[in-house]
């Protein structure tokens, strides 16, 4: 499958795509409905649902997605490389996170494949589904992550300020 430069603007470089494309079906739509649902009640670790709005519609999108977290700090993680919610949030340069019935907006960043690097192998431990849309194992060293972080794109979140001071922390 070739991947397609209808979202990419002109002259840009095509995405790079991890080893293994992720298919998408009715199952696989349903089985992220039913992950949501369990997210959206605190019963998945580490999972949060991802809410973007559509680059092409500005409608919101959600997903669950992963979520790489040591002390305050939080990363997002494509494991399935450039997909919609991936052109959605570079598009607009934030995205909401949530779960247990509490979301919070966070303005993203997307790092360089040296910082993304020790983000992905931390991510392979924890999202072990995931593990065939990667070259590197959990046992390989940093360097074969950064090696393929153009195919996983990692964004670091930074939490934007509730103007109205009412603590709806994506992590409570």
């Amino acid at each position: 499958m070739t991947a397609s430069t209808s979202d990419e603007p002109a002259g840009s470089e095509p995405p790079i795509w991890p080893k293994k494309r992720l298919q998408t079906s009715g199952g696989r739509r349903a089985g992220d409905a039913m992950v949501a649902t369990l997210t959206r009640w605190g019963l998945v670790p580490h999972t949060y649902v991802l809410t973007t709005i559509g680059r092409k519609t500005g409608r919101p999108r959600s997903t669950p997605v992963t979520v790489v977290e040591k002390g305050d700090q939080r990363w997002l993680v494509a494991p399935y490389g450039p997909v919609s919610w991936v052109l959605n949030a570079r598009a607009a340069g934030k995205v909401s996170i949530g779960r247990r019935r509490r979301a919070q907006d966070f303005t993203i960043e997307e790092l360089s494949a040296e910082q993304a690097g020790p983000i992905l192998q931390e991510y392979l431990k924890i999202a072990g589904a995931t593990r065939p849309y990667f070259e590197a194992t959990k046992a390989s060293p940093v360097a074969d992550f950064v090696a393929e972080a153009s195919r996983h794109p990692v964004f670091e979140l930074t939490a934007i300020a509730d103007p109205q001071g009412t603590g709806g922390g994506a992590g409570q």
